[in-house]
């Protein structure tokens, strides 16, 4: 393993702290064949290991493996040291804390792949992902990214749900099936020698997503492989997104410059409920406010041409604002949750939800925390009633 910095028995070296608009251009061009695997983790010495041990793992073998430490104060860098000193394919950085896309950043500038991925450190890859992907890639020269499905653990390891992209993400309730995504779909054999390690065959689509992720994120981070000359084009991940969101600009970027590929299996298993992951109920706002921050720019005339039907258009506007409204209701700022709300329902009037946040808005608080009493009191009275009834 090769190490940076200054320590008892790993040798590290801290990075610099970068801000976006000052980091250098990523160079389009990287070592055939290799795929550079970036690993940010943070307090995570509980598993990282298994994380980055999936990724060695893989039936593709040209890999090397960074692992950015983003300052770290549990016993990661003692785990990854203990475990990977004498793996040359693994690089561990230590770096002052900026959150995760300032890791994943320094992570892309020292990679020096063909192809690149991105491994969250509490998530574990089947072994046949890598070489699945490289080869769509291969097959495919139009296609600048590829992503799949996920499989839903408990932090047990025992199995949620075999499918947990569309359950994940809700833009996908607009796209009911592959069809309505993508404008061609094949399937993948692997029935020839060379590929006789892979997964079953899987059906891959591809198409042009730009528009259909403009109603919201559509790709899971940990599942993606990218070209190099791709991600040259794509850039890094925003740092000033620190409360989570930051997946979905860098993905929409990615989709904006050019086709992309879905294989329909799941190629990761995705741990839900660990101990330190972000859920949108704490950082809903952030969320929200990330998502309005994002698709505007692509809403200048002067970019490319969006393909949303003006109903959809309308829709995507008026749930931006009022996802703001009703987040920044929920932390008791009702002056402004007005005025997003107000917004909102000028692009579409009809949103159940809205029209109430906003009517408790526009009221007294004393007011309002007497109608969720009462509310709660009829709620406490009926289901009691409900249930012996059924008994």
């Amino acid at each position: 393993m090769a190490n940076e910095e200054a320590g008892d028995s790993v040798t590290m070296k801290k990075a610099p702290r970068r801000k976006s608009q000052n980091l250098p251009e990523i160079e389009s061009t990287g070592q055939s064949g290799l795929v550079s695997v970036i690993v940010p983790t943070y307090n995570r010495g509980y598993c990282v290991n298994k994380s980055i041990e999936s990724a060695l793992a893989q039936t593709y073998r040209d890999i090397e493996v960074i692992v950015i430490d983003d300052g770290s104060t549990d016993n990661t860098r003692e785990v990854i040291a203990a475990a990977f000193a004498g793996e040359p394919r693994v690089k561990y950085i230590y770096q002052s804390n900026g959150g995760v896309s300032v890791a994943r950043n320094h992570g892309i500038r020292l990679a020096r792949g063909e192809f690149m991925a991105l491994l969250d450190s509490d998530d574990i890859w089947k072994p046949w992902k890598t070489e699945l992907q490289v080869r769509v890639l291969q097959e495919r020269s139009e296609v600048g990214m590829v992503w799949t499905d996920m499989e839903a653990v408990n932090p047990d390891g025992q199995m949620i749900a075999p499918r947990f992209l569309r359950k994940m993400y809700g833009a996908y309730r607009w796209y009911p099936d592959d069809e309505s995504l993508f404008h061609q779909s094949f399937l993948l054999s692997n029935s020839d020698k060379e590929h006789s390690s892979m997964c079953p065959p899987g059906k891959v689509c591809i198409g042009d997503i730009f528009s259909p992720m403009m109603m919201g994120n559509l790709v899971h981070t940990s599942t993606i492989l990218m070209r190099r000359d791709r991600l040259a084009c794509v850039g890094f991940f925003p740092e000033t997104f620190r409360h989570g969101g930051e997946d979905y600009p860098f993905h929409l970027r990615t989709c904006y410059e050019g086709p992309v590929a879905f294989v329909d299996v799941s190629s990761i298993f995705y741990r839900v409920g660990m101990r330190d992951q972000l859920t949108a109920m704490d950082f809903d706002l952030f969320f929200a406010m990330g998502y309005l921050k994002t698709i505007r720019p692509y809403l200048n005339p002067g970019r490319r041409s969006i393909t949303l039907s003006r109903e959809m258009m309308q829709t995507m506007m008026g749930r931006a604002y009022g996802w703001i409204g009703c987040a920044l209701f929920e932390r008791g700022k009702q002056k402004d949750a007005r005025r997003f709300l107000w917004e909102s329902l000028k692009y579409q009037f009809w949103q159940p939800r809205t029209l109430i946040t906003l009517f408790r808005a526009v009221m007294p608080r004393w007011f309002d925390t007497l109608m969720l009493t009462g509310y709660r009191t009829v709620k406490g009275m009926v289901k009691p009633a409900s249930a012996e009834a059924g008994g």
